[in-house]
């Protein structure tokens, strides 16, 4: 993470100091295993457990300070009082993103779709480090707590942030697009895989949609033309729109499919440039 003192960070978020005044020189963490010297540990309760529980573990791993719902008394680390560590946690994270756009130059890709998330983010990141450091962490970091820990990640030096966006029902991927507020949006695809949870493929893309929504002008969307929902999305957003797929009429398109044992190859084809493309992994779903 950029450096920021507590007393900042209490700012940003609307937050009460508690303790010291200390300055954050490493990562932010929900999970205090993964703490290590000059983090700042973020205390939320969970399904199964309270954060809260785990503040005097975090500080003996280095923490110099946690966002807290409840002050602990007897915690010997500073603590900033709010009243909700995770809407918090996604406050921190739209606020570093924002310094650091004003300082530095970096691109926002935000990725959604009912299948191939992560897929997509982690070929994002493999592509996008030859140009730039880049942050895309490999985990599947899509929620309201994953999202913001993967903004968070960036340095001085990031020049690339590519955020996977979940969805949790409607109002979900707004909410993390509002965070990270994408340069470029990707949508995937719009499937069956939330339909049991959501209720039906309508409401699924209007979720979905969410994203291709929230984009403003001047900014760009890649929207894939074999989806008629994704599709769909043309008619809604202020974006730039730029198709892909595997219709002749998608500006970005892959010809001449082949699956074998050796991997998927195809054609990928980008207004006059094209070239043959192989990926050592099976399957033919994996080319969009």
């Amino acid at each position: 993470m950029i450096q920021m003192r507590l007393s900042e960070i209490a700012t940003a978020i609307g937050g009460q100091l508690i303790g010291d005044d200390q300055l954050v020189t490493s990562s932010v963490e929900t999970d205090s295993r993964l703490i290590s010297a000059g983090a700042l540990f973020v205390a939320k309760p969970g399904e199964v457990t309270d954060g809260h529980l785990f503040i005097a573990e975090a500080q003996r791993a280095g923490a110099i300070g946690a966002i807290v719902e409840r002050h602990i008394a007897d915690a010997q680390v500073s603590q900033i009082l709010v009243s909700d560590s995770v809407q918090a946690l996604g406050e921190l994270a739209k606020h570093v993103l924002e310094l650091h756009r004003r300082d530095h130059q970096i691109s926002v890709i935000g990725v959604t779709g009912s299948n191939g998330k992560t897929s997509t983010k982690n070929m994002l990141r493999e592509v996008l480090s030859n140009f730039g450091e880049t942050v895309a962490p490999i985990e599947s970091f899509n929620n309201e707590v994953g999202a913001p820990i993967s903004i968070l990640k960036i340095s001085p030096s990031t020049r690339f942030l590519v955020v996977e966006l979940g969805a949790d029902g409607l109002g979900s991927i707004d909410y993390l697009a509002k965070i990270c507020n994408p340069d470029i949006g990707v949508v995937l695809k719009v499937g069956l895989a939330h339909v049991g949870e959501f209720g039906d493929i309508e409401t699924t893309f209007k979720i979905k949609s969410e994203l291709a929504n929230s984009l403003q002008t001047g900014t760009r969307v890649l929207l894939n033309a074999d989806d008629s929902y994704v599709a769909r999305m043309s008619e809604s957003t202020k974006a730039q729109v730029h198709w892909f797929g595997t219709n002749a009429e998608s500006e970005i398109r892959a010809e001449d499919i082949s699956v074998t044992l050796d991997g998927t190859s195809f054609t990928f084809t980008c207004k006059d440039f094209s070239a043959r493309v192989k990926l050592r992994i099976l399957g033919e779903h994996q080319v969009m």
